[in-house]
């Protein structure tokens, strides 16, 4: 159990790299733009790639009535999500101590999994609302409006992962540093659960 309280440690801290690189990355190219346009989302805020993108951006959703991008205190996911991850680290730290000492069970580095799934989950449904609303819900005075072939309003909600064509723009929108760290972090506390699992199978000496 000692090489799994480790790898379970090691696991919870990477959750660590999510103040420091964004979370996610959407990106907005279009032939007027030589160099694309992007915002960075951490789990503390919002940021552009660049030093005026997101100006830039906000310029461009004015004219087809978007809502200007948030700043971190207009949105409470901002102040809470940062003390969710600390819990989650402080938590899978203790976890993987207790492990390494074998005080408890290996099923308890599944349960941290499963939690911060169940976490994680709620927090992609979050954003992926937001998302709708912020492409969807426009002002009815815009300068420019666009509809749909059958005459509804279209929606410019960028895709929550993957490829999506908006009007001129190419969206891409992935995972960044910060995700891909919690994504590792999570499969070492599954390879933590196993090797705790193998452990405990394994014939005691007499």
């Amino acid at each position: 159990m000692k090489k799994a309280g480790i790898i379970m440690v090691i696991g919870s801290l990477l959750l660590l790299g999510l103040f420091k690189f964004p979370l996610w990355n959407i990106m907005l190219g279009a032939p007027q733009y030589p160099e694309p346009l992007g915002m960075n989302i951490y789990i503390q805020g919002i940021k552009g790639v660049q030093e005026f993108d997101l100006q830039n951006i906000d310029g461009l959703n004015h004219y087809i009535g978007m809502k200007t991008i948030p700043k971190p205190e207009e949105m409470w996911e901002f102040s809470v999500f940062p003390k969710v991850i600390i819990g989650m680290v402080i938590l899978g730290g203790i976890i993987g101590v207790m492990g390494f000492f074998e005080k408890i069970s290996y099923k308890y580095f599944l349960g941290w999994f499963a939690l911060m799934s169940v976490l994680g989950v709620l927090g992609m449904y979050d954003f992926n609302n937001w998302l709708i609303d912020y492409g969807s819900n426009l002002d009815p005075h815009a300068i420019i409006k666009v509809t749909n072939p059958d005459g509804t309003p279209m929606s410019y909600k960028p895709p929550l992962i993957g490829y999506q064509k908006l009007l001129n723009f190419d969206v891409d929108s992935w995972p960044h540093i910060g995700g891909y760290l919690m994504f590792v972090g999570m499969a070492l506390t599954l390879v933590a659960f196993w090797l705790g699992r193998k452990a405990s199978l394994k014939p005691t000496t007499q």
